[in-house]
């Protein structure tokens, strides 16, 4: 009976949630106000769901569902914000790369690396200002299996994973926007390009160890603070189609 109730309520869910849910990716476009039902419906789902393989990834409430409020409150009534979730992991194939053999020596043998390359989280978000701004967050891990012979003689497979983050924003001006370099440099963590031109594009990336959550929203935010920076207060700019 328990069982089915949450096969009920999932079913209630709104459709992009019930994908987190069970295929733990969306691809989709909306506009703004298209996405509020998104976050109501993911509010809900701890009240309704306790089974183990139908929790939302915590990256879910953790950091889409933050970014969700933050971008589309910045954004006109008609403005499309398109989001690409992938919160299956780093482990599935497709995102590995080959494998490499490198040199080890005793206790350790047979030593193995490959990477893993996951663009978790993808948004392109319209702004009211008229720019449009596009965040990527990726996740690197470095992978290495070993064998490891411990001094009774006995060999264990051991294996074990390093996580870079890469955040990149891109914000992209309309036609003729003014671009003025800011009167203090960023932090040094964050690198900035500027492509001059009659549509001005502003890129800000940044790479960190494994964060939390919270941290990584703050992160986020951080690199995202840059691109806005290189244009004047206030200013307005015609909607870029």
């Amino acid at each position: 009976m328990f069982y089915r109730k949450q096969k009920a309520a999932i079913r209630r869910f709104h459709p992009l949630h019930r994908s987190l849910t069970l295929e733990q990716a969306f691809t989709v476009s909306l506009r703004r106000d298209d996405w509020e039902p998104v976050i109501q419906s993911l509010a809900q789902h701890g009240a309704h769901v306790r089974r183990g393989k139908w929790r939302l990834h915590e990256r879910v409430p953790g950091v889409l569902v933050p970014l969700l409020r933050v971008l589309t409150a910045d954004m006109p009534p008609d403005g499309v914000l398109s989001v690409a979730a992938d919160m299956r992991g780093s482990r599935v194939p497709e995102k590995n790369g080959p494998k490499q053999d490198l040199p080890s020596r005793p206790p350790i043998s047979g030593l193995r690396q490959w990477y893993a390359f996951d663009p978790w989280l993808r948004m392109r978000a319209e702004l009211r200002d008229g720019s449009v701004v596009e965040v990527i967050v990726t996740d690197r891990v470095r992978n290495r299996s070993y064998r490891k012979r411990n001094p009774r003689g006995k060999v264990k497979l051991k294996s074990k994973s390093k996580t870079v983050q890469l955040v990149r924003v891109t914000r992209r001006l309309a036609k003729d926007a003014v671009v003025r370099q800011p009167p203090t440099p960023p932090p040094g963590w964050v690198r900035v390009q500027v492509k001059q031109g009659r549509r001005p594009v502003i890129r800000a990336s940044a790479k960190f160890p494994g964060q939390t959550n919270t941290a990584l929203v703050d992160r986020i935010l951080q690199v995202s603070t840059e691109p806005f920076r290189w244009t004047p207060p206030g200013t307005a700019a015609r909607r870029t189609k």
